[in-house]
């Protein structure tokens, strides 16, 4: 079984049935979640990992706006970097905010003076959203 990776499963999938195939994928460890769940029928289309994490936090931030919280800009950097450290990574840790892009904008201690003590819920709540 060497040389399988990712990206060969993807495109034996994209071979298979192109119609259920979205985006090219494969090149990110993150995407072996959904090879997996698509092969394991938990989603229809097989898409790259970081789209699911992109539709979550739109929905996550939409209903953060429905219940009437607003974020700053300042925050808004913070939660698309978290977003995507996720998509990248599968979960945020604390101590990941000492590497990049996190420590270019401040590392833990700005993560703290922009969210408050309202960081670890908020960093709790986007793993489970964002990687379900």
């Amino acid at each position: 079984m060497r040389g399988i990776t990712p990206e060969v499963l993807w495109h034996a999938y994209e071979t298979l049935d192109r119609s259920k195939v979205r985006g090219s994928g494969g090149r990110m460890l993150t995407d072996i979640v959904s090879l997996v769940r698509f092969a394991i029928h938990q989603q229809p289309e097989l898409h790259p990992f970081q789209e699911d994490v992109k539709e979550r936090f739109a929905n996550w931030m939409a209903q953060q706006q429905s219940a009437g919280k607003h974020f700053t800009p300042d925050q808004l950097q913070w939660l698309e970097a978290i977003r995507d450290h996720i998509a990248t990574s599968l979960a945020l840790e604390m101590g990941d905010f000492d590497y990049t892009p996190f420590a270019q904008k401040g590392g833990l201690g700005k993560a703290y003076q922009v969210f408050g003590e309202q960081l670890q819920p908020l960093v709790d709540e986007l793993n489970e959203v964002l990687a379900a």
